[in-house]
């Protein structure tokens, strides 16, 4: 929602400033066509050119979340955090070996299976599995499970924030297209040169349209649309640092219900559950 009310401050305050200071539209919205297939023509072309299909499509997937907000909820961490209390619970009373059955086929697990909307991140899952099974071959140095964690969450991080970083650079290439733009205007120009001073006003401000667009898209829409993704993709991953704080936390000795706490201090305040919302979650959880 906010996205959409900035975006509706920028055209009116930009736009409004414009007519107020007595500007007319005419020659910008007789030039914009021209100007916007040149410009916009040439980002995507520049889009398309320097980056992997698998980019383009997941930007164009992931464009909806700059609106939508990103796809963890608060009742998803409390989710989390119950999922991994079970977990650790289930490791100090029975060991291991009792959690094999069920990181060797998680889809068929009654643990896993009571977290659907958790079961839907692939990398959640393979990423409490992958740990856990290193934890039944004997892997249990703290230490290194930490440092095998952070590397793993540093390459999804590094993958599922490509979009922003491609719209990052279109962005940052928007100006000079409108440089661009407005160069091949001027050089219209200048082959109507002998035309009366108000042909070759118009033609001059038409050239100048693509500078304005260049800008205006650059610092207005896309620059902040790659900002919010980032800012969406670093909270999105805040979900993976609290599996592996909670990991290690039982690592080095706590109790499930204190490695867990450990977790919820590193859930986004915003959807931070408190102590008693997550005790009383962690007291719901069946038993196995």
């Amino acid at each position: 929602m906010f996205q959409i009310i900035g975006i509706i401050v920028v055209f009116v305050m930009v736009f409004g400033g414009f007519s107020l200071a007595g500007g007319h539209f005419d020659v910008i919205l007789k030039a914009m066509p021209f100007e916007m297939m040149m410009i916009g023509g040439a980002a995507v072309g520049a889009f398309l050119i320097g980056n992997k299909p698998k980019t383009v499509m997941k930007t164009l997937g992931d464009f909806a979340k700059i609106f939508t907000g990103p796809k963890w909820k608060a009742q998803d961490y409390t989710d989390l955090l119950s999922l991994l209390f079970l977990l650790t619970k289930t490791m100090k009373t029975k060991g291991v070996i009792a959690l094999e059955s069920h990181i060797e086929n998680p889809k068929d697990s009654a643990i896993f299976t009571r977290y659907p909307r958790i079961m839907k991140d692939h990398f959640a899952i393979d990423f409490i599995c992958d740990t856990l099974r290193m934890m039944t071959m004997n892997l249990e140095d703290p230490h290194q499970v930490e440092d095998a964690m952070e590397k793993q969450i540093e390459k999804h991080h590094h993958e599922a924030a490509t979009p922003a970083h491609a719209l990052q650079s279109m962005a940052d290439a928007l100006p000079a297209l409108g440089i661009v733009a407005a160069v091949l205007g001027i050089i219209k120009t200048m082959g109507a040169i002998d035309s009366p001073p108000t042909v070759l006003g118009a033609k001059i401000g038409s050239a100048l349209v693509g500078t304005f667009l260049g800008v205006f898209l650059a610092y207005g829409l896309v620059g902040p649309f790659a900002a919010r993704l980032n800012e969406i993709y670093e909270e999105e991953g805040a979900f993976y640092k609290i599996i592996q704080a909670v990991l290690v936390a039982h690592l080095h000795g706590n109790a499930a219900q204190i490695s867990v706490e450990i977790g919820r201090g590193n859930v986004p305040s915003s959807f931070q559950p408190s102590f008693a919302e997550l005790e009383e979650a962690s007291s719901n959880a069946p038993t196995i």
